[in-house]
């Protein structure tokens, strides 16, 4: 088998939890007496390997590469300005994992953007920095591949359109909403039933 629902064996493709993967092959597997077709994905950087139904790719939301306009878009979304939503760092953290775990490239730049800082800007705290470096990987992997570039080049064109984005005039008093969100620590807010995220110092 070489290919099913438009996925074909060797092809890069993007699963939604974990980013960019490789199909290693369509095989065929028979779990109590039916015969189910998956397709073994391999995830170099986290060294994994998943086996994915050839019927639930839809479900899963696993994807093709974005086309070069689609990056071209999720690049200079980079450049535009941080929107950073007035509420809790808990809901907001919910939100930008939720981003992530999309598998939406435009909305992973979204992401990287307003968890960006500059050298004259307060420093992330421990939590931003883990959404940050989540969002950066998953973002400049799959510009990568797109690109048939490397990583390393990839973290250096997005660094590059954000240099590019206005800074923020606000920057102080989001630092000191920062503080008072920590000082909220041990909130939790379940108002949509999710985990909450909670703030640490850097």
């Amino acid at each position: 088998m070489t290919q099913r629902q438009g996925f074909k064996a060797n092809e890069f493709v993007v699963y939604p939890a974990h980013g960019v993967g490789q199909i290693l092959a369509i095989e065929e597997q028979e779990i109590a007496g039916a015969k189910l077709e998956l397709f073994v994905i391999n995830f170099i950087k986290d060294k994994m390997t998943l086996r994915v139904p050839t019927a639930k790719v839809a479900n899963v939301g696993m994807r093709k590469l974005s086309e070069p306009a689609l990056v071209k878009k999720a690049l200079e979304t980079l450049k535009g300005r941080a929107r950073v939503k007035r509420t809790m760092w808990s809901r907001r953290a919910q939100e930008y994992e939720a981003k992530i775990n999309s598998g939406d490239i435009v909305a992973i730049a979204e992401v990287v953007r307003d968890l960006y800082r500059s050298e004259s800007q307060p420093e992330q705290s421990y939590s931003e920095r883990q959404l940050y470096e989540a969002a950066l990987d998953r973002l400049s992997r799959e510009i990568a591949v797109v690109q048939h570039s490397t990583e390393t080049e990839a973290v250096k064109e997005i660094e590059a359109q954000l240099a590019k984005s206005p800074r923020r005039t606000n920057a102080k008093a989001e630092a000191a909403e920062g503080e008072a969100d920590a000082d909220n620590e041990g909130d939790i807010d379940d108002t949509d039933g999710g985990t909450t995220v909670a703030d640490e110092a850097a």
